[in-house]
């Protein structure tokens, strides 16, 4: 998709329209203009501007949970939803978004729905916020469907947040123990080294062999070392977009020892919460399976889904659909028929929601008091290596010159 700048006169108000648009080609902006009912003046792709690797410029999850909050707010006001868009875009703070409202904006005023607007911007607006804002139009309750939406963000915000914090401190000890042990390596070392070579006969103990043959490769090969960094990084986030590295990285999330049961409550209370939140706005159960297999964030479970969307296609319930599946565990496909059998399927796939959600946070306690002490093991360990390596040619030397001076 690129990004198109226009300027086309609305063919009942006679009001000429500048903005931007997303298509695939300049065909297609055209089409999507005419098709609002604008008469095209002129369509041009917005020169594409230059990004540092590795820094985006998404827009955050906090100002649209604000947009929907704000929106849901004005609408259950009674406030047009053109207005309500105008005053949603002067109180926003970040320009790039506020750029995008005000697309959305002349989209709406143009004669397109709110949800096909939305849908013109899908790296800011995905597939779930579309088929809600589309089923809060089609059964008027926008209002109600922007609150959820705002509420489903939070919540899978708060969930991402948790599970990444908990990644951190492992990281951030692990990046400071590789420092320090590549300025023993490549400062105390060598001074080591050049010691024993003064001294005739000297000879170095085995775990100072091995760290100085380390130290040596740091000390002459450094360039090679940041070339292969810079190619792992890179051939590596590639890889990771393939799909066998994504089927491979997915496999990993859900089987990894310690990880792998925390990832698969991640699953579980994403899938139950975007069904809970999609099932709530009236969306039909097939496209409400299709959109979640879509966002939940892991292959295996995507294919679980799409298997029982098939299922469901072909007169099954979706409790019978996922019951016996690995990748879903045992509580959601009981939950689910206590819904289907009551007539509350999103509420029962809201608490498996909010079960899970606290049993993730739970679980992450856990790791840290885990994790914490295993670290200190490990940073204990390689510490000794290196102070060994340090200290025993010196104790050796001192050694022999307390041997000499007794002779």
């Amino acid at each position: 998709m690129r990004t198109f700048v226009y300027t086309a006169k609305d063919a009942k108000s006679d009001r000429k329209i500048e903005a931007e648009l997303q298509a695939d080609d300049e065909n297609a902006a055209v089409k999507q203009l005419t098709d609002r009912g604008l008469v095209p003046i002129s369509v041009k792709a917005k020169a594409r501007q230059f990004k540092l690797p590795f820094i985006g410029d998404k827009i955050s999850v906090k100002e649209k949970i604000i947009f929907s909050r704000q929106l849901s707010t004005l609408s259950n006001a009674g406030v047009p939803l053109v207005t309500s868009l105008h005053t949603v875009a002067d109180q926003t703070s970040d320009a790039k978004f506020k750029d995008i409202i005000i697309n959305v904006t002349s989209a709406v005023e143009s004669g397109s729905t709110f949800a096909e607007a939305l849908a013109a911007h899908p790296d800011v607006f995905d597939e779930i916020y579309v088929a809600l804002v589309a089923a809060g139009e089609t059964s008027g309750t926008l209002d109600q469907s922007l609150e959820r939406l705002a509420t489903q963000q939070e919540k899978d915000a708060e969930v991402i947040s948790a599970v990444r914090g908990a990644m951190v401190y492992p990281l951030i000890v692990l990046l400071v123990l590789a420092a320090v042990g590549t300025f023993m390596m490549v400062t105390v070392l060598p001074q080591v080294q050049s010691l024993y070579n003064s001294i005739p006969g000297a000879k170095l103990p085995l775990i100072t062999t091995v760290m100085m043959a380390f130290s040596n490769l740091l000390i002459h090969f450094w360039w090679l070392a940041i070339i292969l960094l810079i190619a792992t990084i890179f051939f590596g986030r590639r890889w990771a977009k393939t799909p066998p590295g994504i089927a491979t990285l997915d496999t990993i999330k859900l089987k990894a020892p310690l990880i792998g049961a925390l990832y698969n409550k991640l699953y579980m209370a994403r899938f139950s919460r975007i069904s809970a939140t999609l099932v709530a706005a009236g969306v039909p159960l097939i496209r409400v399976l299709e959109t979640a297999a879509r966002a939940v964030g892991n292959s295996h479970v995507s294919n679980s889904i799409m298997r029982a969307s098939d299922q469901v296609k072909g007169g099954k319930s979706l409790s019978e659909s996922i019951t016996g599946d690995p990748n879903f565990t045992e509580l959601v496909p009981n939950m689910i028929r206590t819904g289907e059998q009551s007539g509350s399927l999103d509420t029962m796939l809201a608490r498996v929601a909010d079960y899970y959600e606290k049993e993730i946070a739970a679980q992450i306690k856990t790791i840290s008091t885990i994790v914490e002490p295993a670290m200190m093991i490990i940073v204990g360990v390689i510490a000794l290596i290196v102070v060994a390596a340090v200290l025993l040619p010196i104790y050796s030397l001192a050694g022999k010159t307390g041997n000499g001076a007794g002779f």
